[in-house]
């Protein structure tokens, strides 16, 4: 089979991109993230709300956009991609599989340098800080996730996380490229992930075929039962970062606390969003573990 990095040297964004560089085209009426993926500036409670706070709460949406992926590319997918390359991930693997996740390695690196990059132009010039959160909430999360459900199997955990992290497909890098009302650098900056991004979700899907073939079948029903959860688990968006936007934006405690359980109470997964994860799962076969259609049918997956 043909590798997705077979011109990884003269097309991969960290060989062949250019710094993207902020230039502020808000008074030609573009934003810095479509109000529709920050879907809390609709709420009845913020009507009132200042143009400069609104401007302030989209930004820093940006922000946790930008950064929590640093924390995902850095901290779980990058973490997978060096047990790969370094033949650490208890299979047999050919050379060119574990030359591949180095690519990646490379490819999530470059990724969340120019990610914070951005997020850092835009604080200098918009004057808008980029607040000392911890923007990786969701990797905590999953982390949880993992341990909880498969607590004998720390091996395997950071494994299956990467593959449902790197084959779900974000409705960020979907839409903002082709969207001509949000500022130029973070569609362009947006295209170039995804552009990436794409090659990943084949390798992954690829790797897991591998793992399930190779992974002990005393543990395939436990793993096939924990996947939906971990599918889940990367769907949940982690609120408190908008929480606390929301105070900063002079929105009292209350209120906050009100909008957020408001937008972010339906906690079902999306079909839609990991239909190509899903797809993967059933082509591997875990799908015809008894019980595996409907735990992943109970999480809204199907």
């Amino acid at each position: 089979m043909n590798s997705p990095f077979d011109q990884w040297y003269d097309i991969a964004g960290v060989r062949s991109g250019i710094r993207r560089m902020f230039a502020d085209e808000t008074d030609a009426g573009k934003v810095f993230f479509p109000q529709r993926l920050v879907p809390y500036l609709a709420h009845e409670m913020l009507a009132d709300l200042p143009e400069s706070q609104r401007r302030a709460l989209t930004i820093r949406h940006l922000y946790q956009f930008l950064i929590s992926t640093t924390h995902l590319e850095t901290r779980v997918v990058n973490t997978t991609a060096e047990l790969i390359a370094n033949n650490r991930a208890g299979l047999d693997l050919p050379n060119t599989m574990r030359l591949d996740a180095f690519k990646v390695y490379c490819d999530e690196g470059y990724h969340s340098l120019y990610s914070l990059d951005i997020a850092d132009q835009i604080a200098s010039a918009t004057g808008v800080a980029i607040p000392p959160w911890n923007y990786g909430g969701i990797v905590d999360w999953l982390q949880e996730t993992g341990r909880r459900l498969l607590p004998d199997e720390p091996a395997l955990v950071p494994l299956l996380q990467t593959v449902v992290f790197e084959t779900l497909i974000t409705a960020v890098l979907i839409e903002i490229p082709n969207d001509p009302s949000v500022i130029t650098v973070v569609r362009d900056l947006t295209r170039d992930h995804a552009k990436d991004e794409g090659h990943h979700h084949r390798f992954f899907a690829r790797f897991f075929h591998e793992l399930w073939a190779n992974l002990d079948h005393r543990l395939r029903e436990p793993v096939a039962h924990t996947l939906p959860a971990l599918v889940q688990a990367c769907l949940t968006w982690d609120v408190e970062p908008v929480r606390a936007s929301l105070l900063m934006s002079g929105v009292d405690g209350a209120t906050a606390a009100t909008i957020v359980a408001d937008v972010y109470a339906e906690t079902g997964g999306n079909a839609d969003v990991c239909r190509a994860t899903v797809r993967t799962f059933r082509s591997a076969g875990v799908l015809d573990v008894p019980g595996a259609e409907e735990a992943f049918a109970a999480h809204q997956l199907l």
